[in-house]
């Protein structure tokens, strides 16, 4: 059941990260909602770890978001580059 609130939540926060981000990502939106979940996972393993804060608080979508709209960017520049060279 914890697996299944993540990947929900992880949508949540690549929509939100995609809303933050707009534009043509070269991969999509299931490509987008899947950098949200990795980048939730990412955000809340470094949080919760670093002892930041504690499961199911606001920060802690706060800062999935953050790392959602890093992954994005650095997704952008990495595909893009070569998507644009073709």
């Amino acid at each position: 059941m914890h697996m299944i609130i993540s990947i929900l939540l992880g949508l949540l926060v690549g929509a939100t990260a995609k809303l933050f981000m707009p534009g043509r990502d070269p991969g999509g939106w299931i490509i987008t909602c899947l950098l949200g979940i990795a980048g939730a996972a990412v955000a809340h393993y470094i949080g919760t770890t670093a002892g930041y804060y504690r499961e199911y608080e606001p920060a802690g979508f706060i800062s999935s978001v953050a790392g959602s709209l890093l992954i994005l960017f650095c997704y952008r520049i990495l595909i893009g580059r070569t998507t644009e060279t073709r």
